[in-house]
């Protein structure tokens, strides 16, 4: 039986975490931002100075460091089984990002009071997301 190369875990998952970040500063920005700014003049979405989190950047960054490390481990565990490869990275992306966004998501487009291209974004940034930093944890990790 193979070991898990814990060293390549935390550089794929790491690496694969920014990644993550990186494609959600592009979805906030080059998709979501006139959305939000439509939503907050509506009221249906607070504003910067309304926010309840004031640290929510802090948070918002080390989820997806922390998601990413989840899907390498993942990754990692599922190659004996499922071969290595960009399939089996893509699969478990899909997983992840599935698992990630679609129900939360759902539940807001059903009953919150913004219109429904607020959460299709959110979980197009999560299920894409989830991919590409499953894609690049894979790329890097070797076993031992």
């Amino acid at each position: 039986m193979a070991m898990v190369n814990t060293k390549r875990v935390w550089i794929g998952g790491l690496v694969g975490g920014i990644v993550w970040w990186v494609w959600g500063m592009i979805v906030y920005y080059g998709l979501m931002m006139p959305k939000y700014q439509a939503a907050m003049q509506a009221g249906t979405m607070l504003t910067q100075e309304q926010a309840r989190y004031p640290f929510f950047m802090v948070v918002w960054i080390v989820q997806f460091l922390v998601m990413g490390l989840l899907l390498a481990a993942l990754y990692a565990g599922v190659r004996l089984a499922w071969g290595p490869g960009p399939g089996t990275a893509v699969k478990v992306g899909l997983i992840g990002g599935f698992l990630a966004g679609f129900p939360v998501n759902f539940y807001l487009a059903t009953w919150a009071p913004m219109e429904r291209g607020i959460p299709a974004g959110w979980l197009l940034e999560l299920l894409v997301g989830a991919v590409l930093a499953t894609l690049v944890a894979g790329w890097f990790y070797r076993e031992v």
